[in-house]
């Protein structure tokens, strides 16, 4: 059987264009900064972001882990919103390598911080407290049902944080389907912060890794902690090849997953026991909501739908979580409602 995978856009497998340009992908040591397609990704990603300088990284998270230890020294404080993804799925990883404390506020439901609540956070100076030094934002935001935040709300945020001396990191892990949603250059999101990670292998489906972006220096740093951390690769043009492609061309096509998802959405939040979470979605995600009169629990759901070849991912007592991506056509989303149709009875 032939699944259909809407657990994550993780799931992403490349393309035949990026098997090809990874077998032909000119190599060197990257350790020692010789690795062209390494240094061409890198270019190419600080371009697209409006950043001095890149450095490729193997995943998301040991991109924001490198990103929180450039910006603070062990004791120092970090503000970020409870649903965010390097407070709840990065294994504690700014505290257990880096003493880093964290500071979480209630993300709003589209996915941003208050204003206010980022303000009444920040520490004044005093013997007793940790020092604030870095504020966090995450865009889409996950947990918030793939919302997006504007430039507008990232420059303000920016702004408050720069005035009382705090850096911001961005964890951008889907920033070019925010920049798809708003239908704006990816630019006007990443600008105003000091560092951003973006990651190459969910909707863009490259295999491995993510760009840690920001100054020269910063990045000179980030070199540094990468190679503490085990991040220093050798011949990695082979994956960095992929992920230019990931930039260059799938970047682009993001908006058909978008509307695949808004499709999904659509199909089955008409069917009896199943609604919206999160409205409709803002971008690749999808969240729903399982009533009480549908007879399964979460997990017998999803074994249900498995036999029909779907697989999707529970993120709650009865909500699932399902992300449209290039390897989903609109016939898997039409199957993926009929299934919802026959769990429905």
């Amino acid at each position: 059987m032939e699944f259909i995978d809407l657990r994550s856009d993780t799931v992403t497998k490349p393309t035949p264009e990026m098997r090809e340009a990874m077998a032909a992908a000119e190599v060197g040591d990257d350790v020692y900064g010789e690795d062209p397609t390494v240094n061409r990704l890198q270019e190419l990603a600080a371009e697209r972001t409006g950043k001095e300088a890149g450095l490729f990284v193997s995943s998301g998270t040991m991109g924001n882990l490198i990103g929180v230890l450039c910006h603070c020294e062990r004791g120092d404080e970090v503000i970020m919103g409870n649903l965010a993804h390097t407070f709840l799925f990065e294994a504690g990883g700014i505290s257990a390598l880096g003493g880093v404390f964290p500071h979480t506020l209630p993300n709003q439901p589209d996915g941003t911080l208050n204003l206010i609540d980022i303000q009444s956070a920040i520490r004044m100076e005093d013997v007793h407290f940790p020092k604030s030094k870095l504020l966090v934002l995450e865009n889409t935001q996950n947990r918030c049902g793939g919302a997006v935040l504007t430039a507008e709300y990232t420059g303000q945020a920016v702004e408050l944080a720069h005035r009382y001396h705090l850096a911001v990191h961005l964890d951008g892990a889907r920033i070019f389907n925010a920049a798809a949603a708003l239908g704006v250059d990816v630019k006007e999101l990443t600008g105003p912060v000091d560092s951003v990670t973006f990651c190459l292998s969910k909707a863009l489906c490259a295999p491995v890794g993510s760009v840690l972006c920001g100054t020269k220096d910063f990045i000179y740093k980030a070199r540094r902690l990468r190679k503490q951390l085990g991040g220093g690769t050798r011949q990695a043009g082979v994956l960095a090849a992929a992920g230019i492609i990931a930039i260059e061309t799938m970047s682009k096509r993001l908006g058909e997953d978008h509307a695949r998802a808004r499709r999904l959405a659509e199909g089955i939040a008409n069917i009896s026991g199943f609604s919206l979470a999160f409205g409709m979605p803002s971008s690749n995600m999808v969240f729903i909501d399982m009533a009480p009169s549908v007879k399964y629990s979460a997990q017998e759901a999803v074994a249900k739908l498995m036999e029909d070849g779907i697989k999707i991912g529970i993120s709650g007592e009865r909500r699932f979580r399902m992300v449209t991506h290039y390897w989903i056509n609109d016939e898997a989303v039409e199957r993926t409602i009929n299934a919802f149709s026959r769990l429905a009875g």
